[in-house]
């Protein structure tokens, strides 16, 4: 028999767990499949009429474009979305009721304490150039700290190049500097060398406008054109900040200090199924203890946006996440874009049909906890638990865009495979076994067994925050061991 899941009672398509041939029967239903279906894509469980709703995860994923006969594969070729525009959203009273989440106490990890209040699961050296015409400066600095060790052991150095910086205007240039004064406040960062060359944009006064470190001593400055060997000048600033990162050390802190990020990329059919309800489990898990979690990707949040607008502490929290919503909407009607222009050509081959199906997974992420905050892009978390954060759905912009907001570690759930990272640890959990036996290099959880009921997303939680607080400790991600670490800046304005 072939194994195939219907997620909700409600549901009038299965999802094939396996590769289904054309004649077969489905596993536990009355159904003969009349297409072949590949493994994580969808047929119907009843004769559906052209234009009629098709369900799945028990909401609408979209209408029928034609008349789909009951075991009929069901994809692009006969489904489309149900979305619309601009939407006028209703403020209910209050947050949605949620399910009890037992967690138990906060657990103790090791981290570093910063002068702040803060905690740095890190204790790296991250260079910052201003500009992007000196990203080869500031990596081949990398590279001489590497060289002559300036740094005390278990310490790595980065260089966050970027392309921006010069050549930008109004709101544009500040989203630069926006996000890159947030990555020289980082806790992870034990020390920042700020990079400019001297003609820029982004110059160093502009850059420094609102920026008040809490501890000096971890950042430097550094003007190239203002110097006659600039590379001495910069080995002399990163052996300085070394030497303050060299008094640092692990201490005992509580895990309700973490702030972690929730992002998924090369989604397929499993992950609304597997990797995504288990981080949405443990965002739960953390926000009970007194934690914070972080979700982004707001195109993808566009049909099950009403699932978080339900979830909102308070009518200004609602307000806020209707302005998130529409006002994105809006970025796509301002550049003559349609608005539901996804999936992408992956997350189709994976089986995903249409956005607002591909955002009834997405948003699993979150869980079922309460919204309490929503963040505008470059903004940094002001409150525990449970958040919002307007960035796009690109991963290398999302990513950039939850470690500037102040998360510690970015967890990342793909279907496809990526060896993409961020400069704080990103932490890939793949929807599938095979995805994680075949890409072993690139993924550091695997969520498969959930889809062949080999355990429950339940039963994977405590494995799960188990490999999170490792992490949280200094075990490598995958993008750390494989030295992948990058910034990508969210650019909308022109260029000079």
């Amino acid at each position: 028999m072939n194994r195939v899941l219907k997620i909700h009672a409600d549901d009038t398509v299965a999802v094939a767990l396996e590769p289904i041939s054309k004649g077969a029967v489905a596993s536990g239903y009355d159904v003969t499949v009349g297409d072949d279906i590949p493994q994580g894509h969808k047929f119907a469980l009843k004769d559906i009429a052209a234009g009629e709703a098709v369900i799945k995860y028990g909401a609408v994923i979209g209408l029928a474009r034609e008349p789909i006969a009951k075991g009929r594969h069901v994809h692009v070729h006969n489904l489309k979305t149900a979305l619309g525009g601009i939407v006028d959203y209703a403020y209910a009273g209050g947050p949605a009721a949620v399910p009890k989440v037992e967690a138990g106490p906060a657990p103790t990890i090791q981290a570093f304490e910063r002068i702040d209040g803060q905690i740095g699961i890190r204790n790296d050296l991250w260079i910052i150039p201003l500009v992007g015409c000196i990203n080869g400066l500031a990596q081949n600095i990398a590279k001489q700290v590497d060289r002559q060790r300036l740094l005390p052991d278990g310490c790595e150095v980065k260089a966050l190049a970027h392309p921006y910086g010069c050549s930008q205007l109004g709101d544009d240039l500040a989203n630069t500097r926006g996000i890159l004064q947030n990555y020289a406040l980082h806790p992870n960062a034990g020390g920042v060398l700020i990079l400019g060359l001297g003609c820029e944009n982004n110059t160093r006064k502009y850059f420094q406008e609102g920026l008040n470190p809490p501890d000096p001593r971890r950042v430097r400055f550094l003007t190239s054109q203002e110097v006659g060997d600039e590379m001495a000048a910069a080995l002399d600033a990163c052996r300085d900040l070394g030497a303050v990162m060299a008094e640092d050390k692990r201490t005992p802190v509580s895990a309700a200090r973490l702030r972690v990020g929730l992002k998924c990329g090369g989604s397929d059919g499993f992950s609304g199924i597997t990797a995504n309800p288990l981080l949405g489990a443990f965002s739960d898990w953390l926000c009970e203890i007194g934690g914070t979690t972080v979700l982004t990707e707001v195109p993808e949040m566009f049909g099950a946006e009403q699932l978080l607008m339900a979830r909102a502490e308070s009518t200004e929290v609602f307000d806020k996440t209707v302005a998130l919503i529409n006002d994105f909407k809006q970025y796509y009607i301002a550049n003559n874009q349609p608005i539901y222009e996804n999936p992408s050509p992956g997350n189709k081959d994976g089986g995903i049909s249409t956005l607002e199906e591909k955002s009834l997974g997405c948003t699993q992420k979150a869980g079922t906890s309460v919204v309490h905050d929503v963040l505008m892009y470059t903004e940094r978390l002001k409150k525990p638990g449970l958040n919002l954060l307007s960035a796009p759905g690109n991963d290398g912009v999302a990513v950039t865009a939850l470690a500037a907001a102040g998360c510690h570690m970015v967890l990342f759930t793909t279907g496809r495979g990526t060896p993409l990272g961020g400069v704080v640890p990103t932490v890939k959990v793949a929807t599938n076994s095979t995805l994680a036996e075949r890409k072993p290099h690139w993924i550091d959880f695997d969520a498969g067994p959930i889809a062949t009921g080999a355990a429950t997303v339940a039963e994977m939680r405590d494995s799960f925050v188990k490999t999170i607080l490792d992490i949280a400790e200094g075990k490598p991600t995958r993008n750390e061991v494989n030295g992948i670490g990058e910034i990508v800046l969210f650019k909308t304005g022109v260029t000079l």
